[in-house]
């Protein structure tokens, strides 16, 4: 029987460390919350992201939230971004109890439309943009920061899936005013569990950052802000990342050179294929689309080929969504939603998978057609 290809693979993420070791420094050091494993991460991230600051927290979702309250956003208040992006942001907007304003994307790229965030930010004048850089490629996000500029509005990037982007020297996270990263497993640089951290130039909402990470305390049980909260990056998970920063540019080079593998292989067929396989492309997924989306996921399974979808709902046509019934408004959205399928892309996949993977979809359009 042939091996089933996964989709994603923990064990390839993880071969180049040993977590017993990592975690047997943790376990010497007797200091399991806030110590050195933490702090030294904290530096050398911001450093491999081009900034000052660093500071580790328990997930992304909650390194959205505080970037929010620490650029000043809260009830009453709006912020930009994409319906396309799994809800995450959304989620953000609305623990802060502000609005999420829904911008269309591109049909490129699947990330915010410049021009439609221009128009909203005339119309709508929000607090924020939450820029999310989806499925590891860089939006255009020097267009979107010089708009953030022009009208006073932070910027706030999700980075979440493009650890290490790279354009024009500059890095994912280091273009807004606060970049958002995760590290759940499956991520370009993943913990083994969950993890996140905030990445910024500017001391002033550092300062903010680090309070509102620790119950809002300016030090210790002083507590200076309100709505702080628990949300710190553990010993084990830091030393863990410490042990895999060093490897994540060689990690993003596997991915895209896998990327690269499936463009060539799928050249010509009746699939719409990611629009860059360059620096600004981390190939966090390799998302392919197709309006015969469903049928071919079915017929890739059947061969043993494992896919997922991201994202199959818009975040305004979700059941939470605070403002349903917006059906047709997002047209690139939504058509993206219907179409997308990713496939295997991550260090450790092996060639004959990656063929096989690509024989399959050939084989589909082939005999369907």
């Amino acid at each position: 029987m042939t091996e089933p290809i996964l989709f994603f693979s923990p064990q390839a993420a993880n071969s180049a460390i040993e977590p017993a070791a990592s975690f047997a420094r943790v376990l010497a050091s007797n200091w399991y919350i806030l110590g050195k494993e933490v702090a030294t991460f904290e530096r050398d991230f911001a450093a491999y992201c081009g900034v000052n600051h660093g500071i580790g927290l328990a997930n992304g979702t909650d390194a959205l939230e505080l970037a929010l309250r620490a650029v000043g956003v809260g009830p009453g208040k709006q912020v930009l971004l994409a319906a396309n992006a799994g809800f995450y942001g959304s989620t953000a907007v609305n623990l802060v109890g502000a609005r999420p304003v829904y911008v269309d994307v591109t049909a490129s790229s699947l990330t915010l439309d410049p021009q439609r965030v221009d128009t909203s930010l005339k119309k709508y004048r929000p607090q924020a943009i939450i820029l999310t850089q989806l499925y590891g490629q860089l939006a255009d996000v020097e267009e979107i920061s010089a708009l953030a500029r022009q009208h006073g509005v932070a910027l706030i990037e999700d980075c979440a899936q493009s650890h290490g982007a790279l354009r024009n020297g500059q890095r994912a996270g280091s273009f807004g005013d606060i970049g958002c990263f995760s590290f759940y497993p499956t991520k370009n640089l993943g913990a083994l569990g969950d993890g996140g951290a905030v990445v910024c130039r500017d001391d002033r909402l550092a300062s903010k950052l680090l309070s509102l990470r620790q119950y809002g305390w300016g030090r210790k049980n002083h507590n200076d802000m309100p709505l702080g909260r628990n949300s710190r990056l553990d010993e084990l998970q830091a030393a863990v990342l410490n042990d895999k920063l060093p490897t994540l540019d060689a990690d993003n080079h596997r991915r895209r050179e896998i990327a690269r593998f499936y463009q060539n292989a799928l050249d010509g067929l009746p699939l719409k294929l990611p629009p860059s396989t360059s620096e600004d492309y981390v190939a966090h997924l390799y998302v392919v689309r197709t309006a015969r989306r469903d049928a071919l996921r079915q017929y890739l399974g059947e061969c043993g080929v494992a896919t997922d979808i991201h994202y199959p709902v818009p975040d305004h046509l979700q059941p939470a969504c605070a403002e349903p019934g917006h059906a047709g408004n997002l047209p690139e959205t939504e058509k993206g939603c219907a179409t997308v399928l990713s496939l295997p892309c991550y260090p450790g996949l092996p060639q004959s998978a990656m063929a096989r993977v690509a024989s399959a979809v050939r084989d589909f359009f082939a005999t369907t057609d």
